[in-house]
Order: structure tokens, then C-alpha cells, then sequence
């Protein structure tokens, strides 16, 4: 049987969804809220908890508390790495005309806000291990950060690992400022002759750091998932490793795998 502060939440939840309450929109105070379902304010704050839990509705400190506007839901599918890979080798106007980012979200280029930085690093022994590289090895360690233009929170934080030896004959992959590069990571891999063979990615779920709660604007309570994404040449070489953090409340994996026939 549903508690009394489910209940309420239940009926809150009910009126955001029928587009009674609408993004922006304040709810009543609390002390009306405690008035309207006779139930005491610890039950009222319960059920509010409640709603910020599911991203429902966020509480503004000295105003009070409001629907929140939904945000632009991240749709990730295993077929992007083939769709990126049939990019790779198209030419630079076509492939200037989008990205792995509009294909998951449905946006335009010009709906976005991207950002990348570089930073020269060297291989830690987790990162070594990965690569089959010895730790120390040179590495251009690289981070990006997309967003919505209407928003303000990334649709996720990525890190990513490439060995600088491989990358350096080209000049170009060493310049943040060549980011946003048409294509992506896998024409970055093409102009150097590596053509990416298969993509395995490894994905769990924990709570947030702090940071990562801030960054990505998360609801208190909510999840991160976090995906481990490594890249191989045809020569099962490891040429390119990602680690991404993607916000629960935003993102759906969706994950399709063709069966051999009997």
C-alpha cells in the first residue's frame, strides 16, 4: 500500500504529465500543500524530496519549488559506430554537416555548444594495460563537452586516449582548436591510415562525484552510467580508448545484435 507522501507525490507527478503543471511553473508553498492534503509539512517535504529525486521538479533556494523543463534525452545506440565509421572516409562538407552527437540527440549543428581541450599526458597503468603500451608512454589525453545551447549542463563528460606516437605524423590531431573535427575520431584515426575494425564498450552504474553531480546538473539521487569505449585497428591494436560518463536521467542505451540464422 502507498504511503501517504507517495500518494501525494503520485498526484503532483499526475498534473506534470497532463501538462497541468508546465516547466516553470511554481508549485504551491509548502504550508498551502500541507493545507490542501491534510497531511503533516515532514509528509509534504517527503513527497517533494520525492519529485526532485525523479527529475520532476528542482527547488530554488529562497523561491521555492518548480516543474523543471526536461531535458534533451540522449538516445546511444551500438549502430552509431558503424553510422561514424561509414562517415569516416565521406568528404569534408559532408562531413561537416553532422555528428555523432546530433545523430543520439536529434539536434542540428547549430543547436550545439562544444568544447574540447588537450593536454599532453603519459600512460598510467590502467591506461597502460589497456593499451598493451609500457606505463610512461607518451599520450594526448583529450576531453570534450557538448551541450544543448538551450541548456546548460553537458550531455556528457568524455575523456579520451590516444598514443601520441601513432597520431603525431599528423600535426593537425595534436590542436584542440581543429575541434570540433568533422567525422570525429574515427576520420581523426583514417588520416593516419588506422581504420577501426570493432568497438568494444564496457558500461556500469554508480553515484555521481560530486563534480560530476554539478557538472551534469543531476537530481539528487540520481545515477551515473559509465561507459568504457575502446576503439581497434584491424590488426586488433588498440588505437583509441574513451572513458565517458553520461547523466541517468537523460540517457537511454539502446543496443540491437543480429543472430545467425540455424
Amino acid at each position: 500500500m502507498a504511503k501517504a507522501y507517495e500518494r501525494i507525490a503520485d498526484e503532483i507527478r499526475r498534473a506534470i504529465r497532463a501538462g497541468e503543471l508546465k516547466p516553470g511553473d511554481k508549485l504551491p508553498p509548502e504550508t498551502q500543500l500541507v493545507e490542501d492534503h491534510r497531511r503533516s509539512l515532514p509528509t509534504i517535504r517527503d513527497a517533494l524530496r520525492l519529485l526532485q529525486e525523479e527529475g520532476l521538479i528542482e527547488k530554488q533556494h529562497g523561491r521555492g519549488n518548480f516543474v523543471r523543463s526536461p531535458r534533451t534525452k540522449v538516445l546511444r545506440t551500438n549502430e552509431r559506430h558503424q553510422w561514424e565509421k561509414d562517415r569516416a572516409r565521406e568528404s569534408a562538407d559532408e562531413r561537416l554537416k553532422t555528428g555523432s552527437t546530433e545523430h543520439d540527440t536529434g539536434l542540428q549543428v547549430s543547436d550545439l555548444v562544444f568544447h574540447a581541450s588537450y593536454d599532453e599526458g603519459t600512460a598510467d597503468v590502467d591506461i597502460a594495460e589497456a593499451f598493451g603500451v609500457p606505463e610512461g608512454t607518451p599520450m594526448l589525453v583529450r576531453t570534450f563537452r557538448t551541450r544543448y545551447a538551450a541548456e546548460s549542463a553537458p550531455f556528457t563528460l568524455v575523456t579520451s586516449y590516444l598514443v601520441r606516437g601513432v597520431v603525431e605524423s599528423n600535426p593537425d590531431l595534436l590542436d584542440a582548436a581543429n575541434e570540433p573535427w568533422p567525422g570525429g575520431t574515427q576520420n581523426q584515426l583514417f588520416t593516419v591510415g588506422i581504420e577501426v575494425s570493432r568497438v568494444d564498450e564496457r558500461v556500469s552504474a554508480r553515484p555521481p562525484t560530486p563534480e560530476e553531480a554539478e557538472e551534469l546538473e543531476l537530481p539528487p539521487g540520481t545515477s551515473v552510467l559509465v561507459l568504457r569505449k575502446t576503439s581497434y585497428d584491424t590488426s586488433d591494436r588498440v588505437v583509441e580508448l574513451s572513458d565517458v560518463t553520461l547523466p541517468g536521467d537523460r540517457t537511454e542505451m539502446h543496443f540491437t545484435t543480429p543472430l545467425e540464422r540455424w
